[in-house]
């Protein structure tokens, strides 16, 4: 029977500490390789822009390099050179300072003259090669990228004076001093504008940190994945060992289970179940109850009581073999964990078992209370009894010569003899039976029980069969009882055999159970079904002379023997005792 599964959303399945344990391990993760991206993207933007400095400087250079080469390059053209070289989009400003850090020239003209760099070293910046950088900030408040390095723009090749005289040319009309500038190392300064590196370093940060973003939650995603990947395959095992596990304990649970669904079909069943019903079967699964199960079962489910709790009855139902067995049913209805209805589950056990051990504890109370009965009436009966065998001895011996008298007295005696001997009966009947075991070799005492009914079995023209193959140990028990047992069994064989027969004997180990079964079986007349209840009862007799008190005693010794008797009879077929002996020795040693 399938049920709808309630499913659970992704993340409900997934513990919330989980969750915040995965984002501890991995966010600081993501945020360290975030910071690198950032800082290496960073670190190359400044690089190109260190080298686009570095190629501005060496192209002012060569360019006014090649304006000293001739003799009108002079300061103006200095500054056309300057100014036109700063016109570019991304450069703030371009000066070109002395060892002293005075400005000699600068694209803005009011800055000539002016000191500039002197936090700097300069007289070491003018003999070092390697283009420096560095990041300053405006009166503006701007960040502004600078690029500055040694200015070397004349040679040995050169003319040292045209130089001089551009920078004084240039200088005159801003510094009074001008006359000062002689030769010396220069440094020249490009101002970059750094927004578009901003504005890129910020780009970057954007994505860097949405990137981060993304392979922080694919981590996250993978991690909870693999967690719910191991969880379903953990759940599924169990799951399936705990199917397997109800599976096998509803096949073998030892009473019959049948499940309905909402629709009153059906659903499911045991084995149990299966084998006191012929219609219940695999192929009926799905049709409608009334017609596979008899209506004294399924009738339960449609009681009232039904929806207050668990409904519980005996009833009497017919099983397979034709047979009415009294079941004691328990019905109840089948709810999810949500309370939703899905159908309804009828328990049954069958009650034979028990009903027959009540019927022999109630038979074993009424012997018990009819034994302490007779053992009054018996002790009371027998003084009157030698009494009346004692005149009727005297009489017989008075009038012996009267022999109608001498006959009657003879005939008191015999009565007062049988009445007796019935009394003894009764006496050992109801007397508590003391066993007495010991190692009995059980086929040496079943072939000596044997011998004693030779005579009478040969008189009436009755067969021996014997099946003594078995290995079996020596049994512990009472041979004197057992083998008054077997005499009986025996006796009553030949009784119910008028015109010859089998007598069979059969010797086993029971099934289950430790210890022994003797099977003593005949082909006589047999017993009516109405007497068997009644054939271990005390004085129940079907016979014109028996008294009625063996089959009872018989009873009473297997019963001290802590064994089991049954019987199985057939009008016209014959009867079977199975007598069953436990292991007296393990009782012993547990007492």
């Amino acid at each position: 029977m399938k049920y709808k599964k309630k499913t659970t959303g992704f993340w409900t399945a997934v513990p919330p500490w989980f969750l915040i344990g995965a984002t501890i391990v991995l966010l600081p993760l993501f945020t360290l390789m975030t910071v690198e991206n950032i800082n290496r993207n960073r670190e190359n933007s400044l690089q190109l822009l260190v080298e686009k400095g570095a190629a501005l400087i060496r192209s002012f250079e060569a360019g006014t390099r090649t304006g000293l080469m001739g003799d009108h390059f002079s300061g103006e053209h200095l500054q056309k050179l300057l100014s036109e070289t700063a016109m570019q989009e991304d450069i703030v400003y371009l000066a070109v300072v002395d060892t002293n850090g005075i400005i000699l020239a600068h694209n803005s003209m009011s800055r000539i003259g002016y000191p500039y760099g002197t936090e700097l070293d300069l007289e070491k910046l003018s003999r070092s090669p390697n283009v420096n950088h560095r990041i300053i900030e405006t009166a503006e408040k701007e960040k502004v990228f600078e690029v500055f390095s040694k200015f070397a723009p004349t040679g040995t090749h050169m003319r040292e004076p045209n130089a001089l005289r551009m920078f004084r040319q240039l200088c005159r009309p801003h510094m009074r001093n001008w006359r000062d500038i002689g030769m010396s190392n220069f440094i020249i300064f490009i101002g970059l504008d750094m927004k578009s590196v901003e504005e890129a370093g910020r780009e970057d940060i954007r994505r860097a940190v949405l990137m981060a973003g993304i392979l922080l939650l694919i981590g996250l995603t993978g991690i909870i994945l693999l967690f719910i990947t191991h969880n379903y395959r953990e759940t599924k095992v169990s799951l399936s060992r705990v199917e397997a596990f109800s599976d096998n304990l509803v096949e073998n649970m030892p009473i019959g289970l049948i499940a309905i669904d909402s629709h009153k079909r059906i659903a499911s069943f045991n084995h149990l179940a299966e084998s006191f019903f012929i219609h219940l079967n695999e192929a009926n699964i799905g049709k409608d109850v009334a017609e596979i199960i008899p209506r004294e079962l399924w009738q339960l489910i449609e009681s009232p009581d039904i929806q207050k709790g668990i409904v519980e009855k005996e009833i009497d139902c017919s099983v397979n073999d034709g047979r009415t067995i009294p079941l004691e049913v328990t019905s109840t209805l089948l709810n999810d964990k949500d309370d939703n209805f899905l159908g309804y589950l009828i328990l049954f056990k069958d009650m034979s078992e028990i009903k027959s051990l009540k019927k022999i504890v109630a038979r074993s109370q009424r012997l018990a209370s009819v034994g302490r009965l007779a053992a009054g009436v018996a002790h009371e009966i027998r003084n009157p009894l030698s009494s009346i065998k004692g005149f009727a001895t005297y009489f017989k011996e008075r009038y012996h010569n009267f022999s109608e008298d001498k006959q009657m007295a003879e005939i008191m005696i015999q009565e007062v003899d049988r009445l007796n001997r019935v009394v003894s009966q009764l006496l050992e009947f109801a007397k508590p039976i003391k066993v007495s075991a010991k190692p009995v070799d059980i086929r040496k005492l079943l072939e000596d029980s044997l011998k004693l009914i030779e005579k009478q079995i040969q008189e009436k023209n009755i067969k021996i069969e014997t099946d003594f193959s078995v290995e079996v140990e020596k049994a512990f028990i009472d041979s004197d009882k057992i083998n008054q047992v077997l005499l009986n069994l025996y006796l009553n064989a030949i009784d119910a055999m008028k015109d010859g027969g089998t007598i069979s004997v059969l010797l086993r180990t029971h099934e289950w159970k430790k210890g022994i079964e003797i099977v003593i079986q005949d082909t006589g007349s047999g017993i009516d079904e109405k007497d068997l209840p009644n054939i271990f009862d005390p004085y129940f007799t079907t016979k014109s002379t028996g008294t009625g008190i063996g089959l009872a005693i018989v009873h009473n010794i297997i019963e001290a023997h802590n064994g089991e008797i049954k019987v199985e009879s057939h009008p016209g077929k014959g009867t079977k005792f199975i007598v069953y002996l436990s292991d007296l020795s393990r009782v012993e040693n547990e007492t």
